[in-house]
């Protein structure tokens, strides 16, 4: 750092993260120890919780006094200019580098490398995750020095908050002129959690003092599955061990236990059942095909209808995981609101096949029923009567097998199980291509007929095409489909290649 100028500290956290506290902490740190200091901040909503930048300078007192006066400070900082930079999230270490604000000449880069997916990364149709990967090596390229580590674990384990530990992180990293004795001072003078502030301070500077993630390397861990008591469960599982390649027993055995908590035990013996036909047709391409098969296979078993929803939103681990996520305490209590918007298509797939063909095709009791549901209605499931309510449609899990949802679904698959066999037989690169297209059919509601519908023109292209069709053309087309829900990019690739 250049003595003449100002030690210049940019911060991008989100929302929740305490980044105005670890801006506080560092201007209070210069403030007693001879600086003069300075913070700003601009706070934005464009993603997630909402992204701010808080920026601070610190200048020596002492080099202001000798000028004789005192020195003007920046409010925001400038790309190339910046000394240490500190991020509290993987993706906001990517907008640092993005920005200009970290370079390799000078920045000091030290961010968390979890991740909080952007509304963006979350709504993708496919797997619409940026690459952390990637965001790694382009930030270690731009940085003269990089320090990264998971914080926010780090931080849930010390039972405190990552800027605790970014505030050691940035001690350890020793790129200011202070110590560790007057950083912990800083967090005792703040008064509010100090114990478990220093024990998150304590993580961040050891793991800078050893470049964080670099050695840190993980020793592997060996996963033993647990024999099952349940004698059915367990002819399952030895099933599986005895019939089936050791690459996809992990995969089936995951599939078997999905299958059961979705439905019950026979219907995990049927999707094995539906498996051992594929390993039947004796395609050898290193088992991808029976391991992609088995895996879209469960996926698409256990389809997301309006029971199992429910089912997902009453369990006792997703109330320990929001309790977790939201920093309950003990003493505390917690209301889940649940946003149920029904139409009365899923109702009725809901309801056996009878009752729910009757109330579809019915008059008055079909426009009842969409009044009633016609805004939605919110649930809260921390209560007696929401949680019971919500029990209830999930037990009609029960009479699954009768209704008209479940019959459309398995039509489907029986279809596209039967064109992965016919196919395997002149083309298995294609036919593994043709088992990955489950991927277009997800969710629930609209964003599933979206799917199904994009399923449907992919297969019916594919058909048209016949056995000329390479794998690589309908790998093409399914990446369209994924790329927008509406539509456009697939309609474009079936124009360009003339199936339409």
């Amino acid at each position: 750092m250049n003595a003449a100028q100002p030690i210049k500290i940019a911060i991008l956290a989100m929302g929740g993260e305490g980044g105005g506290v670890l801006a506080d902490w560092i201007v209070d740190l210069g403030e007693h120890n001879g600086y003069i200091a300075q913070t700003t901040s601009v706070p934005g909503v464009a993603q997630r919780t909402g992204a701010t930048i808080y920026y601070v300078e610190l200048y020596p007192l002492m080099r202001a006094e000798a000028d004789g006066g005192r020195p003007i400070l920046a409010l925001m900082p400038l790309p190339g200019d910046v000394d240490v930079v500190l991020a509290s999230e993987l993706m906001e270490a990517g907008r640092a580098v993005q920005r200009g604000l970290v370079t390799p000449d000078r920045s000091t880069l030290i961010a968390s490398t979890h991740r909080v997916y952007s509304i963006a990364e979350k709504t993708a149709m496919g797997d619409g995750r940026v690459d952390s990967e990637q965001l790694v090596a382009h930030a270690e390229r731009a940085a003269k020095r990089f320090i990264r580590f998971d914080m926010a674990r780090a931080a849930e384990e010390a039972g405190s908050v990552i800027s605790a530990v970014l505030f050691g992180a940035l001690a350890g990293a020793g790129v200011l002129p202070f110590g560790r004795t007057q950083f912990e001072a800083t967090i005792e003078r703040g008064g509010v959690g100090v114990k478990p502030s220093l024990r998150a301070f304590g993580v961040g500077f050891e793991r800078a003092q050893s470049d964080g993630e670099a050695a840190t390397a993980a020793a592997p861990v060996n996963k033993t599955i647990p024999a099952p008591r349940h004698p059915q469960v367990k002819a399952l599982v030895e099933r599986v061990q005895k019939d089936f390649p050791a690459q996809v027993q992990a995969t089936l055995l995951e599939g078997v236990r999905r299958l059961i908590d979705y439905q019950d035990v026979p219907y995990a013996g049927h999707y094995l059942d539906r498996v051992q036909k594929i390993r039947e047709l004796g395609v050898d391409d290193g088992h991808r095909l029976l391991e992609s098969t088995a895996r879209h296979l469960a996926l698409w078993m256990s389809y997301e209808d309006t029971a199992r929803v429910a089912a997902l939103k009453t369990r006792a681990t997703r109330f320990e995981r929001v309790r977790d996520e939201a920093g309950v305490q003990q003493d505390q209590l917690v209301a889940i609101n649940e946003y149920m918007h029904p139409r009365l298509q899923e109702i009725c797939e809901t309801l056996p096949g009878g009752i729910g063909r009757w109330l579809m095709n019915s008059g008055a009791p079909r426009r009842l029923v969409e009044r009633m549901t016609k805004n939605g209605r919110v649930i809260r499931t921390s209560s007696l009567h929401g949680y019971l309510l919500l029990r209830c449609v999930a037990s009609a899990r029960r009479w699954r097998r009768g209704t008209t949802r479940f019959a459309h679904e398995n039509g489907m698959i029986e279809q596209w199980l039967a064109r992965i066999a016919e196919t395997a037989s002149f083309n298995p690169a294609l036919a593994l291509e043709i088992a990955q297209c489950q991927r277009l059919v997800k969710g629930y509601s609209d964003t599933h007929e979206r799917g199904v519908r994009n399923y449907e023109l992919v297969m019916e292209a594919a058909l048209r095409a016949g056995q000329g069709l390479a794998p690589a053309t309908l790998r093409e087309l399914r990446d369209a489909a994924l790329a927008d829900e509406h539509g456009k990019q697939l309609r474009a690739k079936l124009a360009q290649y003339a199936l339409g």
